[in-house]
């Protein structure tokens, strides 16, 4: 798939908006100034990007309790994701769902989610809404090879399939489950194949190769958008840290996190872009200064912003109809 220089800088500046943005909040909730746990996404950013590319405000998103990336990708505020991430007044859920639970319904982004695998219903329910209303809109559920064993994975896949709705399952497979590996907690076996079982087609890319992801992504949302039906992309990801900020990683060879750090997707893409003459390095050097500067005054702004103020802490609890 040729894409055009347009549509490569704009997938470049959002995965490196997710990197820098990342190495913020990690520095700083390691300096104890984010109150709760921060799941960074840092060496994830192509399968997000990739994803999201092709997706407009009119299509859904579910994500996980890695969720930076994704709520990027689907274009969230970085400043209001900043005061959020800091518990701060302001933020895109008024400081009072912090780093695991930011939500933007505004463009389709549903919300990260705390709960193992509870993103996928929430996309299957999406994208039956868009089939009932005819919006031509397409619900994305992004979750990890742990949540690939949670109940509620098989139900939406099922669901999915049964009603024929125009979903696709995104699983984020970084080989753990928190901390236990996939070749344990899933007997190494094709998660793929799950899915496959259930009906669905099944791609796979590599979640280091931007426009591999960007490609089959198309596909399965084409085909969900153009014929209502399901579809699942396995993206084959690296995790940068741990399950949290503070996590040793005792569980990971020295070799295995040098292997993942050189597998960088956003140095491979512009390695690509540049070796094909598509885009200069003066261009990205650009985007790189501009994402800097953005995550520095967002980040000094949620430092210097109020909490929310106490008035507000019952509302936004419960819908009332």
């Amino acid at each position: 798939m040729q894409l055009e220089r347009g549509v490569i800088l704009e997938a470049y500046r959002r995965m490196a908006l997710i990197r820098a943005f990342e190495e913020r909040v990690g520095a700083d909730s390691m300096a104890g100034l984010i109150p709760g746990f921060v799941h960074l996404y840092a060496g994830e950013e192509a399968a997000a990007v990739g994803v999201c590319m092709n997706l407009t405000e009119k299509d859904w998103i579910g994500s996980t309790h890695r969720g930076h990336g994704h709520c990027i990708a689907k274009t969230c505020d970085i400043e209001g994701m900043m005061l959020e991430i800091h518990g701060k007044a302001g933020g895109l859920c008024g400081g009072k769902g912090g780093s695991m639970h930011i939500a933007d319904l505004d463009i389709g982004m549903l919300g990260a989610n705390g709960i193992v695998g509870g993103g996928p219903p929430l996309a299957v329910g999406a994208a039956l809404a868009a089939k009932r209303l005819g919006t031509g809109g397409v619900g994305v559920a992004f979750f990890g090879d742990g949540a690939s064993n949670q109940g509620t994975v098989a139900e939406a896949l099922n669901m999915a399939v049964v009603l024929k709705v125009p979903a696709v399952f995104v699983l984020e497979n970084n080989g753990y489950g928190e901390f236990t590996a996939a070749s344990y907690h899933s007997n190494g076996i094709d998660l793929g194949a799950r899915a496959a079982g259930f009906g669905l087609p099944v791609l796979k890319a590599d979640g280091s190769d931007y426009f591999a992801v960007h490609e089959a992504a198309a596909e399965l949302i084409d085909r969900a958008r153009t014929q209502g039906l399901p579809g699942f992309l396995e993206v084959k990801v690296n995790r940068w840290h741990g399950h949290f900020t503070g996590d040793s990683q005792a569980y990971r060879s020295q070799e295995e996190l040098a292997a993942a750090r050189l597998a960088d997707p956003i140095r491979l893409l512009r390695e690509r872009a540049s070796e094909a003459g598509l885009i200069e390095a003066d261009a990205f050097d650009a985007i790189d200064q501009d994402v800097a500067e953005l995550i520095e005054r967002a980040s000094v702004q949620a430092m210097a912003a109020p909490p929310p103020a106490l008035s507000t802490l019952t509302t936004d609890v419960y819908v009332s109809y």
